[in-house]
């Protein structure tokens, strides 16, 4: 025979019971809780008016590549009129000429797109300049440090002009 006390074979303290059941409980409020405080909208936003989007004026939105790249283009087919007008007007050229002819324009192309990727690439390199602001009173120092090395074994000064 047990005594009352004491918890059957292999259950737990009833304290210990009810001291799991309270952290339980409380874990289950938290939890309800957060998801209570978020909410998503899957319905699809309304349009602002009844008027068709227009097409905007100037140059279409692309990136400053595609940008660099057209106008390229546009030189190079500028510069394929004079080839078809020599051409034209000549009527029989022979084909060392027109390689030159044709080559010149795809060469001079090459040579400007490959100026803009330089160009390009040394814009990106510069370092951006440093902005601070500052709120109240500040003091600032600035200190110039040169320094001399002389000698067979170095000898290192330093000066830090006042």
């Amino acid at each position: 025979m047990q005594l009352p006390e004491q918890p059957a074979a292999g259950q737990p303290d009833p304290a210990v019971r009810r001291n799991a059941d309270r952290l339980v409980a409380a874990v289950d409020e938290v939890l309800l809780a957060r998801r209570a405080t978020s909410h998503t909208d899957d319905r699809p936003l309304p349009a602002v008016g009844s008027t068709p989007p227009v097409a905007q004026p100037g140059i279409p939105p692309m990136s400053q590549w595609a940008v660099d790249a057209s106008g390229v283009l546009k030189a190079v087919s500028v510069a394929a009129i004079p080839v078809g007008g020599a051409l034209w007007v000549v009527g029989q050229v022979d084909p060392l000429t027109l390689a030159i002819i044709l080559g010149s324009p795809a060469a001079v192309a090459l040579a400007v797109a490959r100026l803009v990727a330089k160009v390009k690439d040394a814009n990106q390199n510069t370092p951006q300049p440093v902005t601070n602001h500052y709120h109240g009173a500040v003091t600032q120092q600035a200190h110039i440090t040169t320094s001399t090395t002389k000698g067979i074994i170095a000898n290192t000064r330093q000066t830090t002009p006042s």
